[in-house]
C-alpha cells in the first residue's frame, strides 16, 4: 500500500446515522458514499419513494491512510471494518460495482450468503482461484472445502470471503 493513494474503506456508524455521517464527511471534505436503495414505502394514506442506506450503519470513505484517525473522530462514526487487524480496504471496483447496480435497480434487498456443507462454490483468489470446490465444513472465518482434481481430493480451508456459491443453474 503507497502512503499517497487513496483507497476506500467501510466505517461503522450509530444506527440510523448513515446520511448524516455521509453529510459530516463531505463537510470536512472527506470523500464519502453513502449507497442509497429507493423504497417505495406505504404509509396509510398513501405511497412514495424514499431513498434509504443500502447498508444499514455504513458508510464508505476513500482517504490517505494517515487521514484514519481523523475519520474515526466525526460524530456518529464508530469505527472501521476491521480484517485481519486492519482497517478492510474496498477495491475500487466494487465501489463503483454497487454504484451502477443501484443507478440501474430500484429497492434493492441485502441479503448475506448462507453457505452449507455440499453447496458448490467458486475459490476467488489465491493458488485454487477458479476452482470449483463443495463445502465440507463451516467454521467462523473460514470454509473447509473439497476440490476433487486428478483423481485425488484435496481440502483445503478458505477465507469466506474468498469464495462465492456457484449459480444453481450451473451445476
Amino acid at each position: 500500500m503507497s502512503k499517497k493513494e487513496k483507497y476506500w474503506y467501510a466505517i461503522y456508524t450509530k444506527p440510523r446515522w448513515e446520511k448524516k455521517v455521509h453529510g459530516l464527511l463531505s463537510d470536512q471534505g472527506i470523500e464519502s458514499y453513502c449507497p442509497l436503495n429507493r423504497v417505495k414505502k406505504k404509509w396509510s394514506d398513501r405511497m412514495k419513494w424514499v431513498d434509504e442506506p443500502l447498508f444499514k450503519s455504513y458508510v464508505f470513505v476513500r482517504i490517505l491512510p494517515e487521514e484514519q484517525t481523523s475519520v474515526r473522530m466525526v460524530p456518529g462514526v464508530i469505527n472501521y471494518i476491521y480484517w485481519l487487524g486492519k482497517p478492510a480496504v474496498i477495491k475500487d471496483r466494487e465501489i463503483e460495482d454497487i454504484r451502477r447496480f443501484l443507478n440501474e435497480y430500484t429497492d434493492v434487498k441485502v441479503e448475506s450468503i448462507e453457505l452449507k456443507p455440499d453447496d458448490k462454490v467458486i475459490i476467488r483468489t489465491g493458488l485454487l482461484m477458479d476452482r470449483e470446490a463443495t463445502v465440507q465444513r463451516i467454521m467462523h472465518k473460514t470454509v473447509e472445502v473439497l476440490i476433487e482434481s486428478l483423481g485425488y481430493k484435496l481440502v483445503a480451508q478458505v477465507d469466506k470471503d474468498k469464495i462465492f456459491p456457484v449459480a444453481k443453474n450451473q451445476t
